[in-house]
């Protein structure tokens, strides 16, 4: 058995310690926001925050969490949402397909959180997520305007 705390739960599951954490949230407890994009840490639709630590899920194993980490899905981002991230999102219309999306945000939660008002160098540098439908332009500007919200919500 290994506990995890998700999304301010804490959840005792039985799976193997070697299980990336990705399978462990999708497939033993349903959290299928987070998303299977490469398998190999490259495009980031896998991205969760691990004690508000942008982190790609799908070569950690759970094994790899310490007691007393806390992990938020995108599921966890919000109840509503209404995070800064997610409502700059729809403002600017940033999904094409949507596939990455859920990743993406959560990489841009996560440099918010680290860096309030970020530079293009600094977009460049943290985000490095994948969109195979090319909407870096959008997500910049999202990132961008969520910034500018200074964790505010937005009507």
């Amino acid at each position: 058995m290994i506990r995890l705390n998700i999304n301010g739960s804490d959840r005792e599951i039985e799976v193997d310690p070697e299980t990336p954490l990705l399978w462990t949230l999708r497939e033993d407890l349903g959290l299928t926001g987070t998303k299977y994009g490469c398998g190999i840490a490259q495009c980031g639709a896998c991205t969760v925050h691990i004690d508000g630590v942008a982190t790609r899920s799908c070569v950690l194993p759970v094994s790899a969490i310490e007691p007393g980490q806390k992990i938020v899905t995108i599921e966890g981002l919000s109840a509503d949402g209404s995070h800064p991230v997610q409502q700059a999102w729809l403002e600017l219309d940033v999904p094409q397909c949507g596939y990455c999306q859920s990743g993406m945000i959560m990489a841009a939660a996560g440099l918010l959180s680290q860096i309030p008002n970020p530079t293009d160098d600094d977009i460049n540098t943290e985000i490095t997520n994948i969109c195979r439908c090319g909407t870096y332009n959008r997500v910049r500007a999202a990132i961008k305007l969520a910034a500018q919200d200074n964790g505010t919500q937005r009507g």
